[in-house]
């Protein structure tokens, strides 16, 4: 299982983030996503601990906690769907009115 931390400073590094959860259980691995275009911090992170029962704790403890100034939002993470976010096939591919006959 892996925990969302939502909400989260931009200034927030995955140290910071390891040590406030290390405090409910032993942390083995911190994910901070960041922008592709920009390299900036996109606000929300993933944490994974060692046992259930200490992410349990974990969100119990730190859903809707003031940290850095902004209110956490912490719950179990979604599993990720296929496919990424942009949704289903087509794209631009499909765009742009092709096959018009010589236009």
């Amino acid at each position: 299982m892996s925990i969302y931390v939502g909400n989260l400073s931009y200034d927030v590094t995955e140290a910071d983030l390891t040590s406030v959860f290390a405090e409910y259980g032993s942390v083995k691995r911190v994910q901070l996503p960041t922008d592709r275009e920009t390299g900036r911090m996109r606000g929300f992170g993933f944490v994974e601990m060692s046992a259930d029962a200490e992410e349990t704790a974990a969100i119990e403890a730190l859903d809707g906690a003031e940290w850095m100034g902004r209110d956490l939002k912490v719950n179990k993470a979604k599993p990720r769907e296929e496919g990424g976010s942009f949704g289903g096939g087509g794209g631009r591919r499909n765009s742009g009115g092709g096959g018009r006959g010589g236009y």
